[in-house]
């Protein structure tokens, strides 16, 4: 809001008033609290993992082919210090040589969705085109978590019940 704006609100009495000048977009994606009538509604961000295994690109594959295991996981997402996702390593790159650097085994550049989108829009995506997980990522890149296709498919059935 502008800040003209904010500051009519706190002569009003309002006490938590917040100047947001990147946009509404980027203020669902950072999965700040939303008013209205799609506010009470699953969002990819409320559903994903944010346990999911990390690595970074010097590591090597058998560093992560243990520590994903030890977790439960059969996938782990490639970031950089700042959380920024660069690849995901699935259960077939898992499955290589342990010798082999991340950056040489990851799938680079995977398709990610931001927090905001819903649930629904996020379960037919993702059936649609047999996406078994989708990394959800804030609008600069940093990684929120692990979105699974039968947990959001789960999520919209609970809630159309």
């Amino acid at each position: 809001m502008s800040p003209r704006a904010a500051w009519r609100l706190e002569t009003l009495g309002f006490a938590e008033v917040y100047e947001y000048k990147v946009g509404k977009l980027d203020w669902l994606a950072a999965g700040l609290p939303t008013e209205g009538t799609n506010a009470e509604k699953p969002r990819a961000g409320a559903i994903a993992h944010k346990d999911v295994p990390t690595c970074h690109l010097d590591e090597r594959l058998s560093e992560v082919q243990d520590r994903t295991q030890r977790a439960g996981w059969d996938v782990a997402v490639v970031v950089n210090e700042e959380r920024v996702v660069f690849g995901l390593l699935r259960a077939r790159e898992l499955g290589g040589d342990g010798e082999q650097l991340v950056s040489q085994a990851m799938r680079p550049g995977p398709s990610t969705f931001r927090p905001y989108v819903l649930a629904e829009e996020m379960a037919k995506i993702m059936v649609d085109h047999r996406r078994e997980t989708a990394p959800i990522t804030t609008s600069d890149g940093r990684l929120v978590g692990l979105l699974l296709q039968k947990d959001v498919v789960e999520a919209v059935g609970r809630k159309s019940t």
